[in-house]
């Protein structure tokens, strides 16, 4: 197709950027054709707001079939042209999912003779893995490779000497995912030469340096292929801009929606049933040829090309009589719909669609897609309309919703929905399904379903073509790497490696009170927002630093007494696993004592752990694929009453369940043990902890951990912030330092009472939790998330909940100063109660609203 012919199907009078650009200040910056090329939308992710939505790869807009194929075609061509036939003989083409799936498998068709494989979300059972790298920036970042043919990516399948790779994505923004993807193949297959294609080259004069400074690196040569060039300008403060313009988006239509749904609520439903009914959905047999994969997760070569080129014309045909038979006229608008990944095969169904209708219908072509886009219903967006239905091919990932964007309101009299047969599943033809939704706005919908491609080697019955049986989950093979300071903490890099994700750059904090409700109303989890940073007083700030210096005796003996009961009985070289981030501290002094007294280095990594949700999974793998499980020793700072232990137990059990490596033992080792919950610890004396008075500024700035499902995928870390504009107010250095000074003086204490213990019975009582229990009921709040006991989870409440009252042990002294302090400052009455276990005990207002103070209790009996 000519340059002209294609231009003329993407110009249009209104940009579809404008919208974006006109709020945010985002400009394209670059050749004529790159606004007829790229529009503008949003979504909600962290990492980059902005979307560019192209008019010519056929995912978000529809588009005609001839022209999606054409583009990829053309870019296969000029590097057919570049290589030489010769060489473009030995070349291996490598796509990008999900979107670059379909731009990949055309240009491997305008090369000829490449045989072609796509990166995949999906793993297959039975399936050996070749590989695998990350995209730092999608929605989803873990891709797969599963060839059929091992030797595919190390020589095309020949046998040869390594072959050019080609790698084929819709964009190229920063390079990153190019970079990841070479450093991962060069290790295993190295080669001298690489050639990157892409529809638009978005990168900055930086990022084409990097480029160049990888490629000598490596020792080849790497060519660009592009249909146009450009960059994204971007003012300062766009990522918050984009995602506050978001959320209010997203307000707006809610309450639309919800206005919309009440009035449909007044006036019934029938009209919603007739208009269902009138758009039935027809099964179409296509007759597939028989070994022709579906597409290229397993790869694709060019005699499977030459094959699926001699079936099309009759599976078009066929499409093309059920269309003629639908009731009615004949259709004159048609959509063919194609399914994530599965892109080149509804492509190419397209293109014969095109030429077996003629003049007589316009044919368009998009696929569904995992990726969540605000769409605005204006000619200068790029996302009109959005179609939400539940996932439907069993993921490895769980359960979502999916997306279909410009079918809504676009007028087609038909759609063509192209599946697999591993995506042919009730949750497909549910009420809520796919072709249900489909079926609202459109006259007819046909669905196409191809046998999922198997492997010979992993199909039950040895023929390949077998439908793929329900996928079961396989690790990525390239899992994140940890995160140290100084980019990410203020503690050095050898205290501490952060198994989570750098989320800094995102909007987390919320107010104290609003957060409450949110949580006790049940409208959201502790974890998916954050407390604002409590900033201490001189006076408050004061107190720290005497209470650390009073206790610095006493916790060193704890420090070195739970670090040689570990390595007695843990031992010679435990991983020390924190629990992020009140067990982080605890866990660089156990470090700096295991290197003090005995010259060990040991490990040291800090995990998430959630409430509720349970333990970071991806951070589990990775230490499993680093470390033996049986060396891994979780550390706390302290127990309450013992919730997060059972958390851990529970989450450890239900990780071996599905699946993931065995043998971590899921016990927490802890510096002090009130609640009587752990069978190793430094003390079962409730004592201050100075480390418990403050937040980020005694934890190398770290915030508490996120878990939040738009901001945490599958195969992410937990996220965390680096409050790095803290620093002044950072006493993370002083702490440790002040502790592991008296080191020396505590020794021989240390080496008593560690053989003490190590001779004791030293079984948990849970005698904490019985005592939480009978607050609980005796002070009528029926809940024991709502009681926090001991010192720290007192201090905790004080900084970051609403605190109701709190109860302190009569005579408790000096330990509760800051205690008391805080107390005052926020107006929280301070009861002092005989027979308590702790020293004392947070209560939280059991019934919360922005309008209760809790100082006198009266809101309970009055909610």
């Amino acid at each position: 197709m000519s340059e002209r012919a294609t231009r003329e199907e993407t110009v249009d009078v209104v940009w579809s950027g404008s919208w974006v650009a006109e709020r945010l200040g985002v400009a394209l910056e670059g050749d004529g054709e790159l606004q007829e090329l790229l529009g503008l939308a949003l979504r909600r992710n962290p990492k980059r707001a902005h979307l560019l939505v192209s008019n010519v790869l056929g995912k978000h807009v529809p588009q005609r079939p001839s022209v999606v194929h054409g583009a990829g075609f053309e870019l296969g061509e000029r590097v057919r042209a570049l290589l030489g036939a010769q060489e473009a003989r030995r070349a291996v083409v490598l796509g990008y999912a999900e979107t670059a799936t379909g731009l990949g498998h055309a240009v491997a068709d305008g090369l000829r003779d490449a045989p072609y494989l796509h990166s995949t979300r999906r793993p297959v059972a039975g399936v050996e893995q070749a590989g695998g790298f990350e995209e730092a920036h999608s929605h989803a970042t873990s891709h797969l490779l599963l060839p059929e043919d091992r030797d595919l990516l190390a020589s095309g399948g020949t046998g040869a000497d390594a072959s050019v790779l080609v790698l084929v994505d819709d964009e190229f923004s920063t390079g990153n995912t190019v970079l990841n993807t070479i450093r991962a193949l060069h290790a295993l297959h190295p080669r001298e030469r690489y050639v990157i294609v892409a529809l638009v080259d978005m990168r900055s004069a930086g990022d084409r340096d990097r480029l160049a400074v990888f490629a000598a690196e490596i020792g080849a040569r790497v060519d660009l292929v592009t249909r146009s060039t450009g960059t994204v300008a971007l003012p300062d403060g766009v990522l918050e801009r984009g995602q506050a313009l978001v959320a209010a988006q997203e307000a707006e239509q809610a309450e639309q929606a919800e206005q919309a749904e009440q009035a449909g609520r007044a006036e019934g439903s029938a009209g919603a049933v007739e208009d269902a009914d009138s758009a039935p959905v027809t099964r179409v047999d296509l007759d597939w040829p028989a070994g022709v994969p579906d597409g290229g997760r397993h790869g694709f070569t060019p005699a499977h090309r030459a094959a699926l080129e001699a079936a099309l014309p009759a599976m078009a045909d066929r499409i093309a009589a059920e269309l003629g038979d639908a009731a009615g006229p004949a259709p004159r608008h048609v959509l063919v719909l194609g399914f994530e990944e599965l892109m080149y095969a509804p492509l190419r169904l397209g293109t014969a669609l095109e030429a077996a209708l003629g003049a007589d219908a316009e044919v368009r072509y998009s696929t569904t897609t995992r990726s969540p886009v605000l769409a605005v219903d204006d000619p200068g967006y790029a996302i009109r309309t959005r179609l939400v239905f539940p996932a439907h091919d069993d993921p490895a990932d769980g359960p979502g919703d999916r997306y279909a964007y410009n079918v809504a309101g676009a007028g087609f009299d038909a759609v063509v929905a192209v599946v697999d047969s591993t995506a042919d599943t009730p949750e497909l033809h549910a009420p809520d399904g796919l072709l249900a939704r489909l079926a609202e706005h459109t006259g007819h919908v046909l669905l196409v379903v191809l046998p999922s491609y198997v492997p010979a080697t992993a199909a039950p019955t040895g023929v390949p073509g077998t439908p793929t049986p329900a996928p079961e989950r396989q690790e990525p093979a390239v899992l994140p790497e940890p995160l140290r300071g100084p980019d990410f903490s203020s503690y050095a890099p050898e205290d501490v490696g952060w198994l989570l994700q750098d989320l800094s750059d995102t909007e987390l904090e919320a107010p104290t009170e609003e957060r409450e409700e949110a949580i006790q109303s049940g409208g959201a989890h502790y974890a998916e927002s954050l407390p604002v940073e409590y900033q201490p007083s001189a006076e408050y700030q004061a107190l720290f630093t005497a209470a650390l210096e009073t206790s610095a005796a006493r916790i060193a003996r704890a420090v070195g007494t739970v670090t040689e009961t570990v390595l007695a009985e843990r031992g010679p070289r435990p991983v020390l696993v924190s629990l992020a981030r009140a067990g982080t501290p605890v866990g660089v002094l156990m470090r700096r004592w295991a290197q003090h007294r005995h010259g060990l280095d040991l490990p040291h990594y800090a995990i998430s752990i959630v409430r509720g949700r349970g333990i970071d999974a991806t951070a589990l793998r990775w230490l499993a694929a680093h470390h033996d499980p049986a060396d891994v020793v979780f550390v706390d700072g302290w127990t309450g009453k013992g919730a997060i232990t059972r958390e851990l137990a529970a989450a450890i059990t239900e990780f071996e369940a599905s699946g993931g490596p065995a043998g971590f033992e899921p016990e927490i080792s802890v510096l002090a043990d009130p609640g009587g919950c752990v069978r190793t610890y430094g003390t079962r004396e409730d004592f201050l902890i100075p480390s418990a008075c403050l937040n980020s500024t005694v934890s190398g700035l770290i915030s508490r951990t996120v878990l939040r499902a738009d901001l945490v995928g599958p195969d992410d870390f937990h996220g965390g912030k680096f409050y790095r504009e803290l620093a002044d107010s950072d006493v993370s250095g002083l702490f440790l330092d002040t502790i592991a000074a008296r080191f020396d003086e505590v020794a021989g204490q240390v080496d008593a009472a560690a053989k003490e213990l190590l001779a004791a019975d030293r079984a948990p009582t849970w005698e904490g939790w019985a005592a939480v229990e009978r607050i609980s009921e005796e002070y009528g709040i029926h809940d024991v998330n709502l009681v926090k006991p001991g010192v720290g989870e007192t201090t905790r409440v004080l900084l970051r909940r609403v605190p109701w009252k709190i109860l302190a042990k009569r005579g408790a002294g000096a330990d509760l100063e800051h205690i008391r302090l805080l107390a005052e400052q926020r107006g929280v009455p301070v009861e002092e109660v005989d027979d308590l276990p702790y020293s004392c005990v947070g209560l939280i207002h059991p019934r919360f609203t922005r309008g209760a103070t809790g100082a006198d209790g009266k809101a309970v009996q009055g909610a």
